[in-house]
């Protein structure tokens, strides 16, 4: 990494940062947590990171050292990983662990090191990086809110089953063991042909999940299988402890089959009630509650018993460039487009986002290829442009965050020229539910 003309350098993270860094983030990360305590669930995690995790290598995390010391005094991570959107696999970095020493502070490190690692990012073509963290803050290092996060209501423990009802069917729900990461990957792949955002993981992940990490790491899941015999026919991730609040986080749930969903649930929601429980007797306080960290239009929300509404998050997202976004998107355009029966009369649909535009190509109606080039100076006057859309608004578009619809409502500076290309557009732009349990 380049050095800065004063006392510190940012550069790449090496395996022998271990211990340091999982010092620096223990002592910096959840302070409110611990009173002030280094962080022993935080240590672990980067410890972990550090030592074998599959989605990270040591120079995956950047570091800025103090040159008067050596020492790092600020980091942070990229976790490398594929989504999948819709079908199409997707390269995506999802950034956590951003922290600097507090005598460091106010030194500009962290605009340093996200430069240093959007740089990387280019290079490398990772297009879409996401992180969850403060308001407003990374809106200004480019991100914007473009993925929904949970927005589940949640469970109250009073109102959960206390022992399986009669509905389950057979279902039932048992820790998993490695020997189930094979299934689990298979699961996996189904999902990952459907119309939704996740994070699907082989088999390798899968096993690292459930036995790969420190007892402490607070990333760590417990990763349940649904059972009907001995046949593998769904998973449940959740907590494993109650949260501050005295809830039971809900991280992921997916079955074989959409028609098992009604005894999935009922099984699901049992195996809930009972682990609550049995976290309550080693926690501090009471249990309170099931937290579904999904979305309120996943099967196994929609299926639960009547809880306490909460507004959703938001995961900050980036790309550096969203035209270049849409030429790996291009089969899932043409099969929107195929599935509503529309074809393009003319050669080229252009998209400017006022800097950068996407050249869409067209052979005998049907999308052929996607070309980015220098957008206009002035899209909203140039006869050549179909659509003028800002960068922040076509990456929710484009991750199925928001319909053209509602951009066009939320941004005056969204631009489309006839009635014809609003047509095409929003049906290139559909919601899409999003069941992302990131690999962190």
């Amino acid at each position: 990494m380049t050095p800065e003309n004063d006392r510190y350098v940012v550069r790449s993270g090496r395996a022998s940062d271990a211990v340091e860094l999982a010092r620096l983030h223990a002592s910096v990360q959840l302070q409110a947590v611990t009173d002030g305590r280094p962080h022993p669930g935080i240590a672990a995690w980067v410890e972990d990171l550090l030592d074998g995790h599959p989605s990270v290598v040591p120079d995956d995390f950047l570091v800025a050292e103090d040159s008067a010391t050596g020492r790092p005094v600020a980091s942070l991570v990229g976790l490398r990983q594929h989504w999948s959107l819709a079908g199409v696999r997707l390269p995506v970095a999802q950034v956590e662990l951003v922290g600097t020493a507090p005598e460091h502070r106010g030194n500009q490190l962290t605009e340093r090191m996200f430069t240093a690692l959007h740089q990387r990012y280019a290079a490398d073509g990772v297009p879409v990086q996401v992180i969850e963290g403060i308001p407003y803050f990374y809106r200004r290092l480019g991100y914007d809110y473009a993925l929904a996060n949970d927005g589940a209501p949640s469970v109250p423990a009073t109102v959960l089953p206390a022992i399986a009802p009669d509905r389950s069917n057979g279902l039932a729900v048992r820790p998993a063991t490695v020997a189930d990461a094979d299934a689990l990957a298979r699961i996996d792949r189904r999902l990952a042909g459907g119309d939704v955002l996740l994070c699907p993981r082989d088999a390798a992940v899968w096993r690292y999940e459930i036995a790969g990490r420190r007892p402490a790491d607070l990333a760590r899941r417990e990763v349940t299988v649904l059972i009907q015999g001995i046949d593998v026919s769904g998973y449940l991730v959740h907590g494993s402890r109650l949260s501050a609040a005295g809830e039971l986080n809900v991280f992921a749930a997916a079955t074989s089959r959409s028609a098992d969903w009604p005894q999935a649930a009922a099984a699901m929601h049992t195996h809930l009630a009972q682990v609550g429980r049995r976290y309550e007797a080693s926690a501090p306080g009471p249990f309170t509650a099931v937290r579904p960290i999904l979305g309120p239009e996943h099967p196994l929300v929609r299926l639960s018993p009547a809880g306490v509404p909460r507004r959703p998050r938001g995961w900050y997202v980036r790309s550096s460039d969203p035209a270049n976004l849409l030429a790996r998107l291009r089969s899932l355009l043409q099969a929107r487009w195929q599935a509503a029966d529309l074809r393009w009369r003319e050669p080229t649909m252009t998209i400017d986002m006022y800097g950068r535009a996407a050249r869409l190509e067209f052979t005998d109606g049907r999308l052929s290829g996607v070309s980015v080039l220098r957008g206009a100076i002035s899209p909203s006057t140039e006869p050549g442009t179909h659509a003028a859309i800002p960068p922040g608004a076509l990456l929710q578009l484009a991750l199925g965050h928001r319909t053209l619809p509602e951009v066009l409502d939320a941004w005056p500076d969204c631009l489309v020229r006839d009635r014809r290309t609003e047509d095409f557009l929003t049906a290139a732009f559909p919601r899409v539910p999003v069941q992302v349990w990131p690999r962190n």
